[in-house]
């Protein structure tokens, strides 16, 4: 069975992605919706659609099964680790090393553009699962963050669709620039904090400015435990928002 993660801007895009590069038609492969995406602009608040993509080759299946069952009447005990141990190995180095050219793929592109905006960096890799977290360092990197790191969140959107572009893999791109996530995570939490505050203050909802999902998302969390106020997004994307009231 051959497998591929593609992306779209709807799944369907995904999908006929996907059967381009496996060169086949609809009806010969299962598909499997990881995300169906969310509509926006270059990163504020959108999310692409994923899929993966199965393809049964029946004729290779046949092959080995008959294959397989001639092996077994002549040496059982052989058969074993020729079926069990071998494959098993490959597909792990095959996986591994398409890994590191998808993150090798993404360094270089990323290089490329801050070099470009001429604000040149330095890329270190951590991966964490199926979380691959780039952090940027350099002079200027300021250029590379923008206004309330609106540059850094487009950045981002596009290494995430370099890196799953031609992995079987699903991966998270999460795009760092000297801390900043770390500082405006600080920033939103003190802010729903005080937010919260003035819609007790007001008797009135409270709305934010637009946010990305996981802007939003770090808001929501800020406030969950708190009895006295209720949070809830509004809006279409990319002009998404929170809105803080009192509880009812």
């Amino acid at each position: 069975m051959k497998q591929i993660t593609a992306t779209g801007q709807t799944v369907e895009e995904a999908v006929q992605s996907a059967l381009e590069q496996l060169q086949t038609s609809r009806d010969l492969v299962e598909v499997d919706i990881i995300d169906e995406g969310k509509k926006g602009f270059f990163g504020f608040g959108s999310k692409p659609s994923i899929v993966k993509v199965s393809k049964v080759d029946a004729k290779a299946e046949d092959e080995q099964i008959e294959s397989s069952s001639e092996q077994e009447k002549n040496t059982e005990a052989e058969v074993k680790p020729e079926i069990k141990d071998e494959p098993e190995i490959n597909v792990t180095a095959k996986k591994m090393d398409q890994q590191e050219k998808s993150i090798e793929e993404a360094e270089r592109y990323i290089k490329e553009i801050a070099e470009q905006m001429g604000a040149p960096v330095e890329v270190k890799t951590t991966l964490h699962g199926r979380d691959i977290h780039f952090e940027l360092i350099g002079e200027k990197i300021a250029l590379l963050i923008g206004k309330r790191g609106q540059t850094l969140n487009a950045l981002q959107y596009l290494l995430h669709l370099t890196i799953n572009r031609n992995t079987n893999q699903y991966y998270t791109a999460v795009l760092d620039a000297e801390g900043y996530r770390d500082r405006r995570k600080d920033t939103l939490e003190t802010l729903a904090s005080r937010l919260s505050e003035k819609a007790l203050r007001t008797n009135q909802d409270v709305k934010l400015e637009p946010m990305p999902s996981y802007e939003r998302k770090i808001i929501h969390t800020a406030l969950q435990n708190n009895q006295q106020v209720e949070t809830y997004s509004a809006g279409n994307e990319p002009k998404r928002y929170v809105v803080i009231r009192p509880s009812k």
